[in-house]
């Protein structure tokens, strides 16, 4: 914690910096007298404070110097640590590169051993392979013996790959033949799968068609029927239109006369143009006005008895 310059030299210098206030017995002393007193306490202060700042600047200096040495020091110890934690991390390095060089060249030891076991077994399987060959090669010399006392008695061969050539161009014409023969069967079966899927699609289609014309004459029966059903409906119709023309001539006749009767009752000329609606409307306009006379005829007729 940095101590301020005058908190220092007040701590210090306090006792040293008091001036003595002259007695009673002084009070004698000229003023030139105590000026020069003064003047000496004063240089006597001057000089003890000189010699202070003096000691309080070597202390400064020393401290200085110690600070310098300490960052100094705090220096070099800070580069021997980062040179520490870099040897540390170098020889972490060294370890790891170790360990995994030690690992690889483990695996390959490893491999190494197991291509030598793989190579041993195989050595072993060839080697019993040999034995067996030389185990079919002993059972085979029968047949060379064979073919040795062919070539002896046969004029047609002169040696024993002729022989054996001409057993290669049978086996091949055989094989060849077969291969024929197997052809000519799977074209066969081919050709009878294709006949039974064709037999079997027309059957399918004489069913559907067989169906379908089952169907059509169902539907031939029902429209009969109907046609049969719809000529007796239509004679009826024809029968009922003819009575209800009948009838509404009828009933245009009886109109028209009625209608004619009122107007001869009116003593009024009918016109012929009207319809017989119109004529139906008059003839209930006059059968209303005709009512309401009635009605109040026959109320005057009450009255009056």
């Amino acid at each position: 914690m940095p101590v301020s310059l005058e908190e220092y030299f007040r701590t210090t210098f306090e006792d040293k910096l008091l001036v003595k206030l002259p007695e009673r017995e002084d009070e004698h002393l000229t003023p030139a007298t105590r000026l020069l007193e003064k003047r000496r306490e004063m240089q006597e202060v001057e000089q003890a404070l000189n010699a202070q700042k003096e000691e309080f600047q070597m202390k400064m200096e020393s401290i200085q110097q110690r600070r310098e040495e300490l960052e100094r020091k705090e220096y070099t110890l800070k580069e021997s640590l980062l040179k520490f934690d870099k040897f540390l991390k170098e020889n972490d390095a060294k370890k790891n590169r170790a360990v995994k060089k030690a690992n690889v060249e483990r695996d390959a030891k490893l491999q190494r051993m197991r291509e030598i076991e793989a190579f041993s077994e195989e050595a072993k399987h060839l080697q019993h392979e040999l034995e067996i060959q030389k185990i079919k090669l002993t059972k085979h010399m029968v047949f060379q013996k064979y073919m040795d006392r062919v070539l002896e008695t046969a004029d047609e061969f002169s040696e024993n790959k002729d022989a054996i050539l001409r057993y290669d161009t049978l086996v091949s014409t055989h094989q060849h033949l077969l291969n024929r023969e197997i052809d000519n069967q799977d074209r066969l079966e081919k050709e009878k799968a294709n006949l039974m899927k064709f037999v079997e699609e027309k059957n399918n289609d004489i069913m559907s068609f067989n169906n379908q014309l089952a169907n059509l004459q169902m539907q031939l029966e029902t429209a009969q029927s109907k046609a049969v059903k719809w000529e007796s409906v239509w004679t009826h119709i024809k029968n009922t239109a003819a009575r209800q023309t009948l009838l509404l001539g009828r009933i245009k006749m009886a109109t028209h006369n009625l209608f004619m009767l009122i107007h001869k009752q009116m003593r009024t000329k009918a016109e012929s143009s009207e319809t017989t609606e119109q004529q139906l409307q008059k003839i209930q306009i006059y059968i209303k006005d005709l009512t309401e006379i009635i009605q109040e005829t026959g109320r005057q007729s009450e009255s009056k008895t």
